[in-house]
């Protein structure tokens, strides 16, 4: 198992209020960046969430990968959103596509505030248990 980790919480969105409100939306533009950077989607799922005390309910969309997922949450009452794409490295090196795929998302929401990570995970060796 080797893969890439990558999470950004984005802060300040920018974007037109419907990707952060618009579950069936957002599903279909992460599929179209999955394409977009040349990873393969083998399904997926989106779910609205409903409007509470703090405000208008965010939505979760997620694509499950051939090379691992990509999972996204809104709170569109604070115009943040939380990024998670996960590749795994074992058939080939997907780091590069991970990261446009992250650069894509970024695009569509405008953050004025960016928080972003990188993980390195698992090995290429076996070990024992």
């Amino acid at each position: 198992m080797h893969g890439l980790h990558l999470t950004a919480d984005l802060q300040d969105c920018q974007c037109e209020s419907h990707w952060l409100l618009d579950a069936e939306a957002l599903g279909a533009a992460c599929v179209e960046a999955v394409e977009g950077a040349g990873l393969q989607g083998v399904a997926r799922l989106s779910h609205t969430f409903p409007s509470t005390a703090q405000g208008v309910g965010g939505v979760t969309a997620t694509v499950l990968l051939a090379e691992s997922h990509l999972c996204i949450h809104t709170w569109p009452e604070q115009g943040a959103v939380t990024l998670d794409v996960y590749v795994c490295n074992f058939g080939g090196d997907h780091s590069a596509k991970a990261h446009d795929l992250m650069a894509a998302l970024l695009a569509l929401f405008k953050p004025g505030h960016v928080e972003r990570h990188a993980i390195t995970r698992g090995s290429l060796r076996t070990v024992n248990a």
